[in-house]
């Protein structure tokens, strides 16, 4: 079987590669250009080809290289940069899986002839007579389901996950024992295009600064801000705000995002009623694979959920509406959701889809940017 790998430069990919020339695949690799603009040098692009092309030639199999950009561009860096427009945070890495890494990467390696891609994700696929299910890893630290979330559920029965079944430790111990150049490789951290620093930093390039007043809950003026679209739901760091006449020595979190009146509330509860959701409104609901109780008929649905990655799976009822529209309300109120970020649903150690917030239903009223 031809599988054509996503080879990144990174540890990861390299192991799935070695994993299955070892199975007996005959495997190429392709190093994927998302990301064109690197005037500031954030973005690695360079240095993660090379380390990919040495990766390929220390096991022996072909890579290409093949940009991608004007598509990532298009569908994933403008829906990125209008969703921080309107006040809301996005999440790109499940829009690139989405939009890229199972989709014109699968339909290019179709065109090379391939059987099957295969990326170096942290999760495991399980083809069953009905399809396939997407599951967590075994490494639930290490676990990307939540980043597949969004990904076409055909597009599954082409792609292979060989690293779901490991831990990171077992992941660089057979790099290490396989020679490859990059086994001590540090692990890239954030998206591409903006790299190590500071989400503000890289949006101020593309989003105009909108200063306005940051205000505690009783509207007094505590600081300015440079635009509400650069901060985030129970943000802490970079508020500026300190010697507040009155207030205790402690930090200050956002509570609120105005987006109407160019405002930020913030207080130092950093469990402010304010921060925490009992239920939020969904739209754009995506089944990889809808329960059997929805096929039944059903329209609640008891679920864990995650609300960001890495968090722990937390129990929900899911509403079900119309038009991909749904509802989440939660077993305990959860800290700091926002629209425009995902909840992602599972079963067991089954992830069945996601959707996209819309609304924020708080102990203490509604947020919709």
């Amino acid at each position: 079987m031809h599988v054509v790998v996503g080879l990144s430069g990174g540890v990861d990919s390299a192991v799935t590669a070695l994993m299955l020339r070892e199975a007996g695949h005959d495997v190429s690799g392709v190093f994927m250009v998302n990301w064109t603009a690197d005037e500031a040098g954030y973005c690695n692009a360079a240095e993660d080809f090379a380390s990919a092309r040495a990766v390929a030639e220390e096991l022996d199999i072909p890579l290409q290289r093949v940009d991608f950009s004007a598509t990532y561009h298009e569908q994933v860096f403008q829906e990125f940069l209008a969703q921080y427009a309107r006040g809301r945070t996005p999440n790109p890495d499940i829009l690139c899986n989405r939009a890229i890494k199972f989709a014109p990467f699968l339909a290019h390696a179709q065109r090379l002839g391939a059987d099957a891609v295969a990326t170096g994700h942290y999760a495991r696929l399980q083809q069953d007579a009905d399809g396939p299910r997407l599951l967590r890893a075994i490494d639930d630290n290490k676990d990307q389901s939540y980043f597949l979330a969004g990904v076409a559920r055909g597009a599954f029965e082409r792609v292979y996950f060989p690293l779901g079944g490991l831990t990171k430790t077992e992941v660089r111990a057979k790099a290490r024992a396989a020679g490859l150049p990059n086994h001590q490789r540090k692990d890239s951290t954030g998206i591409c295009f903006i790299g190590e620093r500071h989400m503000r930093d890289f949006l101020s390039q593309w989003l105009p600064a909108q200063p306005g007043p940051i205000v505690d809950r009783h509207g007094r003026e505590l600081g300015r801000h440079q635009g509400v679209a650069f901060y985030t739901q129970g943000q802490r760091r970079g508020l500026a705000i300190g010697g507040i006449a009155g207030a205790a020595e402690a930090p200050w979190y956002v509570i609120e995002r105005d987006v109407e009146r160019n405002r930020l509330v913030v207080d130092q509860d950093p469990e402010h009623p304010r921060l925490m959701a009992r239920s939020i409104a969904l739209i754009d609901t995506h089944w990889i694979r809808q329960p059997a109780a929805i096929d039944g008929g059903h329209r609640a649905l008891e679920l864990a959920v995650r609300i960001r990655h890495g968090q722990a799976l937390q129990a929900a009822t899911l509403e079900l509406g119309a038009e991909g529209r749904s509802s989440l309300r939660f077993a305990e109120p959860q800290r700091a959701a926002a629209p425009g970020q995902y909840a992602v649903f599972y079963q067991g150690e089954e992830c069945l889809g996601c959707a996209e917030i819309d609304q924020v239903h708080s102990l203490e009223g509604t947020v919709t940017p």
